[in-house]
């Protein structure tokens, strides 16, 4: 059961402890092997490690035009319905983010500006295994469509002759997916960053994985780019006492079934209300079918937390920087000023975290472990180029030559100072 910490113990083990991402050495070495052997032996290593370690090596490693469009076929209409009005509302918020080529300044003698340009290939890896998970290919391959990615390339394991899972393949047609190949694991991350004779290099890699996709992300970030490094999923929620604890229950469990390093956390003015969530927690938890994840994340990683008014719950939330942060509180959207750090906010006891999951719009794909201090979420920008340009004529290089010769002289770079210097000597 979640445990009940005072704030000195909160912070004790939850904000002074270093809640960095750190990897495993043995699955560092394991993930800089397997990306060494792809460079270097290509689709061969592929095969090798695919048996290794899905046990299974698919005839081709594309799936054809018609294997996906039999995969319509064995979908349920009403999850077909669901994911195409889950892919409106994602494709209606994240337009709203797209930015255009501008200028910012413009006269006789200067121009500068930016220009906006797409990435041209991306790689999108979404998990297998014993669940499939369709909102991830919506949610990471539909910001880069908007943003003109010219082709978006998905892999994703196949453990038998079944082959990826139909409503995944539904997913990446509604979503705009160009290509999709049978693999996952290391060995998919290092061809989509080095390329082999069957699966093309990419520019920037995103989407989820485990441990040794995550290692596998940070080792080939600088020669090709990732959306971000994923640590354990995690919610705070901020709770007043006329917080309805059944909900508050659900929505900490819904958290912990991820995984059993999840972390969930509740803080609240009502020690009350904490008494009735333990109490609803043991209810929902005994009908639970992830029962075994859930109850390990509620008991090692989380906390209950009571504090004197919801100014302090703000404090430490902001510190705490969660991925997911719900606002359960009377008029919750006079509070939301307060937030500073937080990956996406949730208001109200009528917003779960899991409608920002699967159907709101925002992205689910954002940062854990504190990372929301410095950065965001996944959005358009994340597949776009931003190139500033700049424009000076000979006047305009004139009357400020003299400050630029002087900066550059400063900084002793005498070939920078000479490169103005030469063009002022040639009026």
């Amino acid at each position: 059961m979640i445990p009940r910490l005072t704030i000195e113990e909160f912070v004790k083990q939850f904000l002074v402890a270093n809640n960095k991402i750190s990897m495993n050495p043995e699955i560092m070495e394991t993930a800089m092997n397997v990306i060494k052997e792809v460079r270097a032996d290509g689709d061969s290593a592929l095969k090798k490690y695919a048996q290794k370690f899905d046990a299974y090596v698919p005839e081709k490693w594309e799936v054809s035009e018609e294997e996906r469009k039999h995969a319509w076929n064995m979908v349920s209409p009403n999850i077909i319905e669901s994911l195409r009005k889950a892919a409106a509302n994602i494709q209606d918020f994240h337009r709203k983010q797209i930015t255009q080529s501008r200028i910012m300044e413009m006269s006789e003698d200067i121009i500068s500006g930016q220009l906006f340009r797409p990435i041209e290939k991306v790689g999108i890896y979404v998990p297998g295994g014993t669940a499939s998970y369709p909102s991830t290919v919506l949610m990471n391959a539909i910001p880069a469509s908007i943003a003109g990615v010219e082709e978006i390339i998905m892999v994703t394991p196949a453990h038998s002759e079944e082959g990826i899972s139909p409503v995944l393949l539904v997913a990446a047609d509604i979503a705009g997916v160009g290509k999709i190949y049978q693999i996952g694991g290391i060995q998919a991350i290092a061809a989509l960053a080095y390329g082999t004779d069957t699966i093309p290099k990419v520019d920037k890699i995103v989407g989820p994985g485990n441990a040794y996709v995550a290692a596998a992300k940070s080792i080939v970030y600088g020669d090709v780019g990732i959306d971000l490094i994923a640590g354990p999923s995690e919610v705070a929620i901020i709770a007043d006492e006329n917080a309805t604890p059944a909900y508050i229950a659900a929505d900490l469990i819904a958290q912990a079934e991820h995984d059993k390093n999840a972390r969930t956390f509740l803080f609240t003015t009502s020690n009350k209300l904490i008494e009735e969530v333990l109490v609803e927690l043991a209810k929902q938890l005994a009908v639970l079918p992830r029962k075994e994840i859930a109850a390990p994340s509620l008991l090692n990683n989380s906390a209950a937390v009571v504090v004197k008014n919801l100014h302090l719950a703000f404090d430490l939330v902001n510190q705490l920087a969660p991925e997911h942060l719900e606002i359960v509180v009377q008029n919750p959207l006079s509070w939301l000023g307060l937030v500073k750090n937080a990956g996406s906010v949730f208001l109200g006891e009528h917003t779960p975290e899991a409608v920002g999951d699967y159907f709101g719009g925002p992205n689910h794909v954002l940062p854990t472990s504190g990372n929301a201090r410095f950065s965001s979420g996944l959005s358009v920008d994340d597949f776009i180029k931003k190139t500033t340009y700049l424009y000076y004529s000979e006047k305009a290089l004139g009357s400020t030559a003299e400050h630029i010769i002087s900066i550059a002289t400063e900084e002793k770079l005498a070939g920078h100072a000479r490169a103005v210097q030469i063009r002022m000597q040639n009026e």
